[in-house]
């Protein structure tokens, strides 16, 4: 009986229950702050690299000289994407010759690989010559701010965690 009347006590008692809307509302909306830093944060790091990638492109279309191989273009990439973490770990690169009248693009899926994974060789990465088509893909590996929570935990993760951009570029070499 005495059980009852502390029940029924409790039923009434009004007391705390902002706390629980605000446990409620708190989750919501810091799930939606961390989606957004997310989403924030990955856009910004998909156009830099996008933004390194068309100026990488543009040095090997104008430049002169001997043509561009794996490491140099890497290198510049890197160089101008400032905010990609540990960039020569994360960054893969392709390159391959296109006929501009049977354009047929990548074939595969990026080979995307992170720094916490074994080296591997390089898929494709031909040169090319004078007045060819060339397609570039880069595929970074990024680690998400928030892996585990909102956008973050939505995104395509490989086994150590990480996510990738794809950004690609077409371009003809010029004559030497």
């Amino acid at each position: 009986m005495h059980a009852l009347r502390r029940l029924k006590r409790f039923r009434r008692d009004e007391r705390g229950n902002v706390t629980i809307e605000f446990v409620i509302w708190f989750s919501v909306v810091f799930m939606l702050l961390a989606s957004g830093i997310e989403i924030a944060y990955m856009n910004l790091r998909h156009a830099m690299l996008e933004r390194a990638v068309d100026v990488a492109v543009r040095d090997i279309r104008l430049g002169t000289g001997t043509p561009p191989d794996y490491e140099a273009v890497r290198e510049n990439i890197c160089r101008i994407a400032e905010i990609v973490q540990d960039c020569n770990g994360n960054l893969t690169l392709e390159m391959i010759q296109v006929s501009p009248r049977d354009l047929v693009g990548f074939t595969e899926a990026a080979d995307c690989r992170n720094v916490e994974e074994e080296p591997r060789p390089v898929r494709n990465f031909a040169a090319g010559v004078d007045n060819q088509m060339m397609l570039l893909r880069a595929c970074m590996s990024f680690e998400p701010v928030f892996p585990t929570i909102g956008m973050g935990a939505n995104l395509h993760h490989d086994e150590q965690g990480y996510s990738w951009l794809v950004a690609k570029s077409a371009f003809v070499q010029e004559p030497r």
